[in-house]
């Protein structure tokens, strides 16, 4: 059972944040960190992308919950310890010295360019979600990435999964967003807390919705 934090409790619609851009409003909402690592971020400092205009508010920055970056660090720390054990497994033995040396220094080259990789690739693959819009930013090398976005009027449908123990234990899971725009569907997949998430873009929805019958949309 989930208990409702006093943060939680003073501020239930995040929408209604936007009315207070500014202030110590959103320092008090749970999840908004100064952290630049930050998976799950409300009313982020200094975002910024390519298409922002200047009177857009992002809401949440997404990225995969940490966790996801096991495997890639197991196998980093294990290319990094694996050179100690040539002493027990002499495999370089017929190498002269300097070609060992040598050769070690390639493995370290290679064990570091890939646990670079490894965290780019979970840096810079965001999900951003703003007061107009949502944005998927999908990262594949360092000159080649894909943005996709929608308007929030363009949302039709949000779900959310969330299975198995470990997903659950640590509370994150994929978001599916089905849209009436030239992209069809965005999938957030592996972001913290997807419930809220969902919560998020509904309460987006409603909002913009209510604005168009009010005559307030941009």
């Amino acid at each position: 059972m989930f208990v409702s934090t006093p943060e939680e409790k003073e501020i239930k619609n995040p929408t209604a944040v936007l009315k207070k851009p500014s202030g110590s409003a959103k320092h008090k909402l749970t999840g908004h960190s100064h952290n630049p690592l930050s998976a799950f971020c409300y009313f982020p400092d200094g975002v910024d992308f390519e298409t922002k205009s200047s009177e857009e508010k992002v809401v949440l920055l997404l990225r995969r919950h940490p966790i996801t970056n096991i495997p890639w660090i197991t196998v980093f720390v294990l290319m990094l310890i694996a050179p100690f054990f040539l002493g027990i497994f002499p495999i370089l033995s017929f190498l002269p010295d300097n070609f060992q040396l040598v050769a070690v220094m390639g493995w370290y080259a290679v064990t570091v360019i890939l646990a670079l990789e490894g965290f780019l690739t979970w840096f810079f693959n965001v999900n951003i979600i703003t007061d107009e819009r949502v944005v998927d930013i999908d990262f594949h090398n360092l000159i080649y990435k894909e943005v996709s976005d929608t308007k929030v009027d363009n949302i039709q449908d949000v779900t959310y999964k969330m299975g198995g123990v470990i997903r659950t234990i640590f509370n994150y899971g994929d978001v599916q967003i089905q849209t009436a725009a030239e992209v069809p569907e965005f999938e957030f997949l592996a972001v913290p807390k997807p419930d809220r998430v969902a919560k998020v873009l509904q309460d987006l929805v409603m909002e913009e919705e209510q604005e168009k019958i009010e005559g307030r949309v941009r």
